[in-house]
């Protein structure tokens, strides 16, 4: 586990994730609540301490119009680029 505490910020990607690490917002309630997995463990798979899980998390749930503004865009980012992708169509999303 990490020893810093980070704060959630916005420097690197276009929504907001754990400071110095390009580990998002979004990512951490997935592992967490999409995937039921343990903080302790997202913390321990991503060198974070858990604190920064909780942070995340707290951020998330403190901000639901920012984090659905953020899905809407990544669906639209998703949308707007498919037809690039190589895979057969069976296996998208």
């Amino acid at each position: 586990m990490s020893p810093v505490a980070r704060r959630i910020v916005r420097e690197i990607h276009d929504e907001p994730h754990l400071e110095d690490r390009r580990i998002t917002v979004r990512f951490v309630e997935e592992q967490v609540e999409d995937r039921g997995l343990d903080p302790r463990t997202v913390a321990d798979r991503y060198d974070l301490d858990v604190a920064d899980v909780y942070r995340a998390l707290t951020y998330y749930h403190d901000n639901p119009e920012e984090m659905r503004a953020i899905e809407r865009q990544r669906r639209a980012a998703v949308e707007e680029y498919e037809h690039y992708t190589t895979d057969p169509s069976d296996v998208r999303n």
